[in-house]
């Protein structure tokens, strides 16, 4: 008896739900972006892909960090700004401050350790795929006996 395929998600539930979840991490920072900032002990950790189409920053800084970076919003940030597609924020890096602007589908996880929240999202597509020789020369190389994690969202039919 043959076995029937999956029925195709038309409407993309999965897609709804990560930018529905995305949008609390807006809010929270337009709370944050607020007069009088966070309140109480609240803070946050948000990690994001920077290899991620809309990312910008000073280059010495996201070549220190090719694939993903996390910022923490906390005592020292300025200028917040969160807009409908994504935010920027001014951080100091070796003492000096520079500004980053991040789009919210780039944010791979958004954590409030004052209050143990936490989200995680689907990684957005990097920019460039990776040259053929790039894959020839990984598909060639030896066999490791470490365990593997492999997610299987990049086949699912978006």
């Amino acid at each position: 008896m043959p076995q029937d395929k999956p029925p195709q998600d038309q409407m993309q539930y999965e897609a709804m739900a990560q930018d529905a979840l995305r949008g609390v991490v807006k809010a929270a920072l337009r709370r944050a972006a607020a007069p009088g900032g966070l309140p109480g002990d609240h803070h946050f950790y948000v990690t994001f892909r920077t290899d991620a189409p809309g990312v910008s920053g000073p280059p010495e800084v996201l070549s220190k960090y090719p694939e993903e970076m996390t910022i923490v919003l906390q005592h020292q940030y300025w200028d917040l700004a969160p807009g409908e597609t994504f935010f920027s924020v001014t951080l100091k890096f070796g003492g000096q401050p520079k500004r980053l602007s991040v789009p919210y589908s780039a944010v791979v996880r958004f954590f409030d350790p004052h209050v143990q929240f936490g989200l995680q999202f689907e990684p957005p597509e990097p920019r460039a795929a990776e040259p053929v020789e790039a894959l020839e020369e990984a598909e060639a190389a030896p066999i490791s006996d470490e365990p593997k994690v492999v997610s299987l969202d990049q086949f699912r039919k978006k």
